[in-house]
């Protein structure tokens, strides 16, 4: 046992947000948290958030899309849902239940398509990943301490 905190960044597809949360995890945390991702589904790795990612220094270029269920043995501490989707169909684990807390996050891809529906410029609709990535970097700064305040 390593003593680390095993936190598990959960999502819809585990393309985008989740991703994005493990990568600051380990980038920002790596001596206290041991973090995974995984989707309720898996929708594949978004190049979008994998771009602005590498822009801030960290390399999620390397990670796949994981569905929960292939997790579901690891005894993790706490399941942090980053979005309302996952919060809401939030899997039950097996033995010791982890604490969920839910802390969500607009969904990017949601936010450029709607952005290219408007003729937005490709620059624009990445400034969407962008706000949500320094949005998720700002909470996985603050953990472990801020997960009391977003318990559920």
């Amino acid at each position: 046992m390593n003593g680390k905190m095993k936190i598990l960044f959960l999502c819809t597809g585990n393309s985008c947000r989740s991703q994005m949360a493990e990568g600051w995890a380990r980038a920002l945390k790596g001596d206290v948290i041991e973090a995974f991702s995984a989707g309720i589904e898996t929708h594949g790795l978004n190049p979008s958030a994998v771009k602005v990612m590498a822009e801030a220094g960290v390399d999620i270029s390397g990670h796949s899309s994981t569905h929960v269920r292939d997790l579901l043995h690891i005894p993790f501490d706490v399941v942090v849902t980053v979005c309302g989707h996952a919060s809401e169909h939030c899997p039950l684990f097996p033995g010791k239940a982890p604490r969920i807390v839910h802390a969500g996050f607009d969904d990017p891809p949601k936010l450029a398509r709607e952005l290219a529906a408007t003729g937005a410029s490709e620059e624009a609709q990445l400034d969407c990943y962008r706000r949500v990535r320094d949005e998720i970097k700002a909470f996985v700064e603050r953990l472990p301490g801020n997960l009391d305040d977003n318990a559920q």
